[in-house]
């Protein structure tokens, strides 16, 4: 199976239906009041997260996501009919950021948890809605609300039970296709492993854990060097971590100063992974070479306080103890276990900001952008082609004190104004 752990996708939440202009004409009261109904709201755009999906390859091919539109309202105060959500299945551990901004919108951690990505419109206020005492027979309605749309970047955090860590050419693929179905490709080249590979190693006919052989890590990973954040990224969510050394030095290097990088390298990227249960495998001990370094490896699980194993992947020598002790550990400390999620990859946005704050800014054309987010919502909401529509909104603008905020910022006659999508020209 293909392993797709990024994708980058496209939703657009539903418009609400506009609202309805309309008058209650019956045999007896041929002048009866405003009676026009309010539009439905549009469909949200909502992740959940399902156990049944292991990748975001699904999203290599389909990357476009539109939620239905609100119901129009009717005649006698009739409610246009809501639309359904659209929902977009992920696999659990999916974390879902808006490509434009790098805002955390969701992290889906557990089967059946959902988040909204793009919120529907809200239906339009039908003309019955403006009724009021100075104002008897409203004409005007308001169109739907537009519903929210942006590009969003999944990204797949695995959950799996046990990681491997360990340098290139260590051994982790040769491992997890020793102790699974899992046929990830063995090579003896750099970075053979270039995405997760999951094996669900079995312990008996009920029980089981999943195992994830994760690129190679090396020195800077926690600048991203190498496959560095790729690899840290799923690191965060396994429950014990198996660090995997060359215990032959089969490329020279020392296994005891691997370790030491790693774990310095881990440390960089979040001191509550670093301090995640390690568990100390020593590989490739069919290897004559493997011997002289046997002694300084235990010395050095004793001195750091961790479990040792020395194994074969090959030849499966210690295999069976290693995946033992791990299906004991998890039984009784996997209920304790608490995600990582590492706060310098989540940018803090303030989310009380004032809505009714107005900002003024000019393009190169020298013209004039208010951005004011409840403003461009009524712009795009209001019936221009209704004189009293119209009339309502100059009321807004004179409430928002507009044409003194544009007159401090040098407005001038016939000078061009936007607001969302709406073009105006000003006058005094």
């Amino acid at each position: 199976m293909q392993f797709i752990d990024k994708s980058k996708i496209s939703v657009k939440a539903g418009d609400g239906g506009n609202g309805k202009s309309s008058f209650r004409r019956e045999k007896f009261v041929p002048k009866g009041g405003p009676d026009g109904g309010d539009g439905g709201r549009g469909g949200d755009v909502v992740l959940l997260a399902d156990e049944n999906i292991n990748t975001l390859l699904n999203f290599r091919y389909n990357r476009k996501f539109i939620a239905g539109n609100g119901g129009a309202g009717d005649v006698k105060r009739q409610f246009g009919r809501g639309a359904a959500d659209c929902v977009i299945k992920v696999p659990i551990g999916t974390v879902a950021k808006d490509a434009a901004t790098g805002e955390l919108l969701a992290d889906l951690v557990e089967n059946g948890q959902t988040a909204i990505v793009a919120k529907g419109g809200r239906g339009g206020r039908g003309n019955a809605k403006f009724k009021s005492s100075s104002r008897r027979s409203p004409t005007f309605a308001e169109f739907g609300e537009p519903g929210e749309s942006r590009d969003i970047l999944l990204e797949l955090k695995l959950l799996a039970d046990v990681g491997l860590v360990g340098y290139p050419s260590v051994g982790k693929s040769s491992l997890i296709a020793a102790v699974s179905e899992a046929r990830p490709e063995i090579a003896d080249y750099h970075f053979t492993t270039l995405v997760p590979v999951l094996g669900v190693v079995r312990l008996d006919y009920e029980k089981n854990f999943v195992m994830a052989d994760i690129p190679g890590l090396i020195e800077g990973a926690a600048d991203g060097v190498g496959l560095g954040h790729d690899f840290l990224r799923h690191v965060e969510r396994t429950k014990l971590i198996l660090h995997i050394v060359d215990a032959a030095a089969i490329e020279g290097r020392n296994p005891v100063e691997d370790y030491h990088k790693i774990n310095f390298e881990l440390k960089r990227y979040s001191e509550k992974i670093a301090a995640r249960t390690q568990i100390l495998v020593a590989n490739k001990i069919d290897l004559p070479q493997a011997q002289e370094h046997l002694p300084e490896l235990e010395k050095l699980a004793q001195d750091e306080g961790i479990k040792f194993f020395a194994i074969s992947a090959v030849t499966h020598a210690g295999v069976d103890a290693l995946i033992k002790f791990i299906g004991q550990w998890l039984d009784e400390h996997a209920a304790d276990f608490e995600p990582v999620i590492v706060q310098d990859e989540i940018k803090i946005f303030n989310v009380d900001k004032d809505d009714d704050e107005v900002i003024i800014e000019r393009n190169d054309a020298a013209d004039f952008i208010v951005r004011n987010k409840n403003l461009e919502k009524i712009v795009a909401m209001t019936n221009f082609d209704n004189a009293e529509g119209l009339r309502r909104f100059q009321y807004i603008w004179r409430m928002k004190n507009l044409d003194a905020k544009l007159k401090e910022r040098g407005i001038k006659e016939g000078m061009t104004v936007y607001i969302g999508n709406m073009t105006f020209e000003w006058h005094e």
